[in-house]
């Protein structure tokens, strides 16, 4: 299952009008690598822990990183093994265990550590958010699916009853989100989503914790940067100044 659902690219866009830092932490074997976006300004007023999805790899995201940049948010994009320049090959299993060596390194930076931070991603933001809630300000799920056993479903519908009763998530955002009481949250779907069907994110907002917001767009999959981008940082905003 690891090999349909991880679509890592080695292939690196350029990054055109930002600055930023590369960064590298040895895990196990392998290392994993990434950048830290920095406002212009120089002085963030908060940052953002940014977890892409399946494929490419950090560079492929920056359209929905550089309106926080913008608007003078610090982000810290990780590629975890297999991505980009990190080394190595992502399973579930080392993805979950990466991350959190990840944040733990990342929350000792002293341009981290002095700055109020939320999380941002699906599957693997939602996980660390569960077993660090009370060291981040808010969570925020854009286009996010509701455990790896439902998106293998809704891909191979005609292999279901295969998939519910032998491919086992080993951690799930529908089961971690409901642990996540008084961590804001912020869920971001489209009904037009064709990747992750809108109805994997509704479920986790409802199975979420309060306090918990829902934004609708239109769109496909993760496109809510485009048209929404006002709304979104200013969902931030209140996070972290709550």
């Amino acid at each position: 299952m690891d090999d349909n659902f991880y679509q890592p690219s080695k292939v690196l866009r350029p990054v055109e009008d930002l600055t930023y830092e590369n960064f590298s932490l040895p895990v196990k074997n392998d290392t994993i690598t990434g950048m830290i976006l920095k406002p212009k300004s120089g002085k963030a007023k908060g940052t953002v822990l940014f977890f892409h999805g399946a494929g490419g790899n950090v560079t492929t995201y920056l359209f929905m990183t550089k309106p926080l940049v913008e608007n003078n948010f610090q982000v810290v994009m990780v590629d975890f093994r297999g991505y980009g320049k990190s080394t190595g090959k992502p399973t579930h299993v080392n993805i979950a265990s990466d991350r959190q060596i990840f944040f733990n390194v990342m929350i000792q930076r002293p341009d981290i550590a002095n700055t109020k931070g939320a999380s941002m991603g699906s599957q693997i933001a939602a996980h660390l958010a569960r077993n660090n809630k009370t060291k981040i300000a808010g969570l925020v799920m854009d286009g996010s699916l509701s455990s790896f056993t439902d998106i293998a479903m809704y891909y191979k519908p005609e292999l279901k009853e295969v998939i519910s009763q032998y491919v086992v998530s080993p951690y799930s955002a529908k089961e971690d989100l409901q642990d996540t009481e008084g961590l804001s949250k912020l869920f971001i779907h489209s009904k037009e989503d064709k990747e992750v069907p809108y109805s994997e994110g509704f479920e986790n907002y409802t199975k979420a914790s309060l306090p918990k917001e829902f934004l609708e767009y239109s769109g496909n999959h993760l496109e809510a940067m485009n048209t929404q981008a006002g709304k979104i940082v200013s969902a931030i905003d209140k996070m972290l100044n709550k």
